[in-house]
C-alpha cells in the first residue's frame, strides 16, 4: 500500500498521531485496507489544535464483525487523540450510497488528503439531485436538535456554550451545499463561507461569527451573554430555513 502521509501544514504532534494511526489500522485490517483518507477541518485548513477532531474514511475491500471488533478495541486510544470513529466503507458501498449522502461525499471530494492507498474520489461522480433535500433536512434537523438539547440542558449557560459550537460544526456543510446549489464557487474556510452566506443569501451572520469565535476560543461570553447568543444564533438558523423556502418558491433551489 502506498503511504502518502499527513499534510505538512498540520502540527507535528498531529502528523505523528496520524502516522501511528496508519500503522495501527494497517495491522488491524491488513490487505483488506484499500485507502485511508483524511477529511474535514484537517484537510480543509480550518484545523484548531486541541479543539478540532480528526475525521477519517477507511476504504476496505471487505469487513466482518471480528475485524470491526478488533478496531473497536483499539479505538479508545485514538479517541483520546481526537480521532473520531471513522467512516468504514467498501468501494461498492461507497458507489451505491453516492446519491444518498451527496452533502457528505461532496465535502470529502472537495477537501481530502489521501494518507495511504488509492484515492477513489477524483473518479467519483456525485449526483446532486438529492442535495437540496438533504441540505434542507439537515438545516431543519439542526434547529430542532438545538431546541431539544437546550431544553435537555435546562437552559444552563455552560450547556449552551458546549451546544452552540457543535451545532455550528454541523451547520457549515449545509451552508456549503446551499452555495453549491446556487451555482457559486464554494469557499473552503469558515470565515470566507460566512461572508459568502451574507453576500449570497442576505443572512445576518453576526451570531454565527460569534459562535465560530467561541468555538475557536477567541471569546468567552459570560453566563448572561450566552442565553442571548443562543437566541441570536437560533434566530439566524430560522432565517436561513425561511430563506431556503423562499428560494425554493422562486425556483432557484431544486
Amino acid at each position: 500500500m502506498t503511504i502518502t502521509g499527513p499534510p505538512k501544514d498540520l502540527p507535528l504532534d498531529v502528523r505523528q498521531t496520524l502516522r501511528a494511526y496508519l500503522g495501527d489500522v494497517t495491522g488491524i485490517f491488513g490487505n483488506t485496507l484499500q485507502a485511508v483518507i483524511l477529511y474535514g477541518s484537517a484537510a480543509r485548513g480550518d484545523f484548531l489544535p486541541g479543539r478540532s477532531n480528526l475525521n477519517l474514511l477507511l476504504l476496505l475491500s471487505d469487513h466482518d464483525v471480528e475485524t470491526l471488533k478488533r478496531y473497536g478495541n483499539a479505538h479508545p486510544r485514538w479517541n483520546r487523540e481526537h480521532i473520531v470513529v471513522p467512516l468504514i466503507l467498501t468501494q461498492e458501498e461507497l458507489q451505491r450510497s453516492l446519491d444518498l449522502f451527496p452533502l457528505e461525499y461532496l465535502e470529502i471530494k472537495d477537501h481530502h488528503v489521501l494518507l495511504s492507498g488509492r484515492d477513489p474520489f477524483p473518479e467519483l461522480d456525485v449526483p446532486t439531485w438529492n442535495l437540496r433535500l438533504q441540505c434542507e433536512q439537515e438545516l431543519r434537523g439542526n434547529l430542532l436538535r438545538l431546541r431539544q438539547r437546550f431544553v435537555e440542558g435546562a437552559g444552563k449557560p455552560e450547556a449552551a456554550a458546549m451546544l452552540l459550537p457543535l451545532s455550528l460544526t454541523a451547520l457549515l456543510p449545509c451552508v456549503r451545499g446551499l452555495i453549491r446549489l446556487l451555482g457559486y464557487p464554494v469557499p473552503g474556510g469558515a470565515e470566507a463561507l460566512l461572508n459568502d452566506l451574507r453576500a449570497r443569501l442576505g443572512v445576518d451572520v453576526s451570531a454565527l461569527q460569534d459562535v465560530l469565535n467561541l468555538k475557536r476560543g477567541l471569546m468567552t461570553p459570560g453566563p448572561l451573554e450566552i442565553p442571548r447568543l443562543f437566541e441570536r444564533y437560533a434566530s439566524s438558523i430560522q432565517t436561513l430555513v425561511e430563506k431556503v423556502e423562499e428560494l425554493k418558491k422562486q425556483g432557484k433551489l431544486k
